[in-house]
């Protein structure tokens, strides 16, 4: 009887073991970051439908790792850099995340199921009674995608890379994982991984934002009250009804398509949610709002787990993208504060500045991070129907923008 060779026996220690000490720390850093994700994720503090498949993808990804016959390191999960077609049909047999990778991810497919089942869950009501408000937050809720740019061009990337890690700051991941597939697909995984990893964070984040920014007497305005108070001296806002709601989505979306043809699937997707929700059509809500998005969500999060594989993400680039993904997202959440103290003296005092947060479009996070705060001050303050008007304002933003960004940027070299 031949002896056991324990390096091919355990060959996910025997690869650890063999590789460059950058290697090894990456990957035993990103197996406890793993983990560490999965821990957040069922505590609460990041958000558990994403984070825990993602986390678990993560260590899985990393431990696993394996000498191919070709006597290279690999893995039996996804390989994302594949073009070669011969070799994919290979592969699409043997990696078995591959044909989920390959039919929805890096086509953009899931993104729009995401976005599809997102739309389900919008009530545009909000939207339609006071359009300018909303769409005035939105914008200020955008500022780290403006201002990102050119900082990154600052740090010697291109126009193209810069608007696509800048489109973090939207906090919209099917945003990102558009348009970078759009204008940087050579930094597609990177900058996608980044995007869902600090949109997990904008839970665990913003609040501290808030609290630095906004006094306790401001963050305990009660919107609910100052519109009671409104209604008794002038009619209240006349309520939107399905029909115009219907209307609103079938009208944007065609106008937003003929504007921005390429970007078409995404606002398709969304309004396709909204007018599903309008029409009363029930199994077809339950059913997007249910597994479509939950499953899609789920296959979302694993697949972003398993790119986070060493040898994947070990790009010179990736540092100066975890630095302008956190500075996008964080310019952002200012300016939506500011924006929010804008309304504030524009009214005369009756605004919450904390609403202005939900504008950075991470739906529903952000809302909910927004009343969260404000009930830790004051127990019986509502903003929420005023936070999910700014959040909505802000995904059909971050949509246009991302538009914007696909169709012109092509144009300058």
């Amino acid at each position: 009887m031949e002896s056991i060779d324990f390096s091919h026996l355990f060959q996910g220690i025997s690869t650890l073991l063999t590789s460059d000490p950058v290697i090894i720390f990456s990957r035993i850093f990103l197996m406890l970051l793993g983990m560490l994700l999965v821990y957040l994720g069922k505590k609460g503090v990041l958000e558990p439908l994403l984070m825990i498949p993602m986390g678990l993808g993560m260590a899985a990804i990393n431990a696993g790792v394996l000498f191919m016959p070709d006597g290279t390191q690999g893995n039996l999960f996804v390989d994302p850099l594949i073009t070669d077609p011969n070799q994919l049909v290979d592969v699409l047999q043997i990696d078995f995340l591959q044909p989920i990778y390959t039919f929805t991810f890096s086509n953009g497919l899931i993104a729009c199921f995401v976005f599809m089942g997102i739309g389900v869950l919008l009530d545009v009501s909000y939207v339609l009674q006071r359009p300018f408000l909303s769409m005035f937050l939105a914008l200020c809720g955008e500022l780290g995608t403006f201002l990102t740019i050119p900082i990154a061009m600052l740090f010697g990337l291109t126009l193209r890379e810069g608007a696509s890690i800048a489109m973090v700051g939207g906090a919209d991941g099917p945003m990102v994982l558009f348009t970078s597939l759009s204008l940087a697909k050579h930094l597609f995984v990177p900058i996608t991984v980044v995007a869902y990893l600090y949109l997990g964070l904008t839970y665990g984040g913003y609040p501290y934002l808030i609290r630095l920014m906004v006094p306790k007497r401001l963050r305990g305005i009660d919107m609910a009250a100052i519109n009671k108070e409104k209604n008794k001296h002038k009619k209240k806002p006349r309520p939107i009804s399905s029909g115009e709601k219907l209307a609103f989505a079938v009208v944007v979306c065609t106008i937003l398509c003929l504007l921005f043809p390429v970007a078409a699937p995404l606002f398709f997707s969304l309004f396709l949610g909204v007018a599903i929700r309008e029409s009363g059509l029930k199994h077809v809500i339950d059913f997007v709002s249910g597994p479509l998005l939950y499953g899609s969500t789920l296959f979302l999060g694993l697949l972003l787990g398993v790119l986070c594989e060493a040898h994947l993400i070990l790009d010179p680039k990736i540092l100066l993208l975890l630095v302008l993904g956190i500075i996008s997202l964080l310019l952002s959440g200012i300016g939506g504060i500011l924006g929010g103290y804008i309304m504030y003296f524009i009214t005369g005092g009756k605004f919450n500045p904390v609403i202005g947060i939900a504008a950075v479009s991470c739906v529903p996070t952000t809302a909910k991070v927004a009343q969260k705060e404000v009930s830790k001050v004051n127990p019986s303050a509502m903003i929420l129907p005023e936070a999910i008007g700014a959040n909505i304002s802000g995904v059909i933003t971050t949509a246009i923008i991302a538009g914007i960004y696909i169709t012109l940027i092509p144009f300058f070299k």
